[in-house]
């Protein structure tokens, strides 16, 4: 599982990666016009929503969690890219560990 957790983890940083240097460079849209983008409508909203609170029940888990490692460079990486790297690298680490 290891292995698979890693592949997972770069196809997690490259195609949101891939999308948001996309609206950055062809829009020219900063961290003020952004925020806005990802609310635009209902579905972006409720994807928005979702990962929000997905985001927050994986941050609350490694925080309370007295095992693995310090959830602060997953919290950066959930932050800087999203869950869809954030999480397979803790599923990593946390495998790589046993």
């Amino acid at each position: 599982m290891k292995t698979v957790y890693l592949i997972w983890a770069i196809i997690g940083t490259v195609i949101p990666v891939m999308f948001f240097l996309g609206v950055f460079h062809d829009e020219m849209v900063g961290l003020a016009g952004f925020i806005p983008a990802i609310f635009a409508n209902g579905p972006a909203g409720g994807f928005t929503a979702d990962l929000l609170i997905t985001s927050f029940v994986f941050w609350t888990y490694m925080f309370t969690t007295r095992e693995g490692p310090s959830p602060w460079p997953f919290v950066v990486m959930n932050l800087c890219v999203g869950l869809s790297l954030a999480l397979p690298a803790y599923l990593y680490w946390r495998t790589a560990q046993a």
